[in-house]
């Protein structure tokens, strides 16, 4: 055997690592049961709502109950996009501060953290593990919303073209692709909050402490972000433009709003991760 193909197992062996790393930490975090019973409420409530939407459009056929009874009653795949709108401010926030604040100070909390490092494992890479788990975990928890809504509006009401806020009209496939969009356009905005959340987390062995703390600043971003007197710092809020995912639902799509959105969630992830790092790098772990 030559050197060369000796040399390719070892190079792809940091890389086996990585993954095995990665999947045993996805499995510590969709294998709690606190974790599952989360998803389980975000599945709910967009049930919830959509019996809600079912009930009172049979109730009031002919009561103008607004544009979201109308266009979920038209069409079940709105009820995906209503359902992001729904949890987006509070529900998928609280969600992702759980797993963030549970990321470090919960494995400083049991103990296991310092076992971890002694593994031999680099700080650097386990805090990178963790962050993405973390993305993962934001993408799933608003795909699990947009799933609910999707399976919801195809059982109560129909699934077909979809009628845009412009008034133009979208085939199956178009209006699915654009609320995968609206899944993946959140979970941008969510993963920033996570590396938010992850920060905290590395400042504290109490993970209800930075779970707290991180849904209260989500809960303080949306509190200024509407207030009239305070536009001016309005674009610096992270959460500001989370809400223009419904944007997609316009023909041609208002792409804006979106983009600057991406900015500032990288801005806010790559800040916040690096404040996470540099905590991190020299935290005390033998306690």
């Amino acid at each position: 055997m030559s050197a060369a193909e000796v040399a390719v197992p070892r190079r792809s062996r940091p890389v086996r690592a990585w993954f095995r790393l990665l999947g045993s930490e996805l499995g510590l975090v969709f294998g709690r049961r606190r974790n599952r019973v989360g998803l389980g409420v975000l599945f709910g409530l967009v049930v919830l709502v959509g019996i809600a939407l079912k009930v009172s459009a049979v109730r009031h056929p002919r009561s103008p109950g607004g544009d979201l009874i109308s266009a979920v009653a038209g069409n079940g795949i709105f009820l995906g996009f209503a359902g992001l709108s729904v949890e987006i401010a509070l529900f998928l926030p609280l969600a992702v501060s759980v797993l963030a604040g549970d990321a470090v100070a919960g494995e400083a909390n049991q103990g296991t953290l310092r076992y971890l490092l002694i593994a031999p494992v680099a700080r650097g890479r386990l805090l990178v593990i963790k962050a993405v788990s973390l993305a993962i975990g934001s993408l799933v928890g608003a795909a699990v919303v947009a799933l609910s809504g999707l399976l919801t509006g195809a059982v109560l009401f129909n699934i077909g073209p979809l009628t845009t806020l412009s008034g133009t009209r979208l085939g199956v496939v178009e209006g699915l692709l654009r609320l995968l969009l609206a899944v993946a356009y959140l979970a941008a905005g969510l993963s920033a909050l996570a590396m938010i959340g992850l920060f905290i987390s590395t400042l504290t062995e109490q993970p209800i402490a930075a779970t707290v703390a991180t849904a209260m600043l989500s809960t303080l971003l949306w509190i200024l972000d509407a207030v009239p007197q305070l536009d001016w710092l309005h674009p610096w809020l992270l959460v500001d433009r989370w809400m223009s995912f419904v944007d997609l639902l316009r023909d041609p799509v208002f792409t804006d709003r979106i983009v600057t959105g991406l900015w500032v969630d990288t801005a806010y992830a790559a800040v916040f991760l690096l404040l996470a790092w540099l905590r991190f790098r020299n935290k005390d772990v033998t306690s």
